[in-house]
């Protein structure tokens, strides 16, 4: 086998696109085909100033870099999440690849906020991964319109996309099925949300990452072994073994001829949340709840 571009020894093969190819021309073809994506999809332009959600891992890192590798105006925006050494590792890998990239860090520190996941969830009806996702989605908006970000970009891949598309075609869940696309516009208080990543899949950004030398967290986080995506991930892991392929026809073909079909259903208009001000389904938003309960359980402990 020899690279399709300049027929030297390739460093890997992608079967879904039939293309074998060498360090050069990989690092080459996946910046091209993410600046084809972002055409595609309209997800923005030169003109957009974007936020990047970084979390130390090798998806959201590679996005980052390539976003302003390709010009566009695009800082970073990390969450500490309170997960013990594994936050603080996180962060550690996040600082140092912004040092070195040059760009601007925004961090917010779950602890000082509003107390980490672990004592998050401990006053929540959900679990981890479910008040883990609550949280940073408020946290990305929020910042974002704060600081006048026109954009928030995420590293989801491939394996990510069509694994939760998988899960939520097995529920049908409606809501969500509505949402399942790589560009969530503006609208009612939220700025547009993009993945540029959504054709690529784990493999190819890891490679991507390892061969430009950035230095990404590894470990999964310690809430995730669980995880039902994780399980749908393997699921659809072994049948893209079996058929290659399988996962960019699912996801692509979804967009193509049922997304267009769902209306997202609406349970109620969405207005500000009377205490923050973000965007929320009641007069006070679930993050605001949480940290209500938070400060309840230290005012107690505090008084014992």
């Amino acid at each position: 086998m020899r690279c399709k571009i300049c027929g030297k020894k390739p460093i890997i093969y992608m079967p879904h696109h039939r293309l074998a190819l060498c360090k050069e021309d990989f690092i080459l073809w996946f910046e091209r085909y993410t600046q084809r994506t972002i055409r595609e999809f309209r997800m923005f332009t030169e003109e957009d100033s974007i936020l990047v959600a970084v979390s130390g891992g090798k998806d959201s890192l590679a996005l980052w870099y390539v976003l302003r590798k390709l010009g566009y105006k695009a800082d970073g925006l990390y969450i500490h999440l309170g997960i013990g050494e594994y936050s603080e590792r996180s962060r550690e890998k996040v600082e140092k690849f912004a040092g070195k990239l040059g760009g601007k860090l925004i961090v917010v520190d779950l602890k000082e906020e509003m107390g980490g996941i672990p004592e998050l969830e401990r006053v929540s009806s959900r679990e981890a991964c479910s008040v883990c996702g609550l949280v940073k989605r408020y946290n990305f908006n929020k910042v974002a319109r704060e600081h006048g970000y026109t954009v928030l970009a995420t590293g989801h891949n491939l394996d990510d996309e069509a694994s939760s598309l998988l899960a939520n075609v097995i529920q049908w869940n409606v809501k969500y099925l509505g949402r399942k696309h790589p560009v969530l516009e503006e609208e009612e208080g939220f700025v547009r949300k993009v993945k540029p990543f959504c054709k690529f899949t784990e493999k190819e950004t890891a490679l991507y990452s390892l061969l430009n030398g950035i230095d990404f967290i590894e470990e999964e986080c310690p809430f995730s072994e669980d995880a039902t995506t994780l399980f749908f991930k393997d699921v659809l892991y072994k049948i893209e073994e079996k058929f290659p392929g399988t996962k960019m026809r699912f996801y692509l073909e979804y967009l193509r001829k049922v997304h267009p079909k769902f209306k997202e259903k609406k349970e109620g208009k969405v207005r500000p949340c009377k205490v923050c001000g973000e965007p929320s389904p009641a007069d006070v938003c679930p993050v605001c709840r949480m940290k209500e309960k938070v400060r309840g359980i230290k005012i107690i402990s505090d008084g014992a």
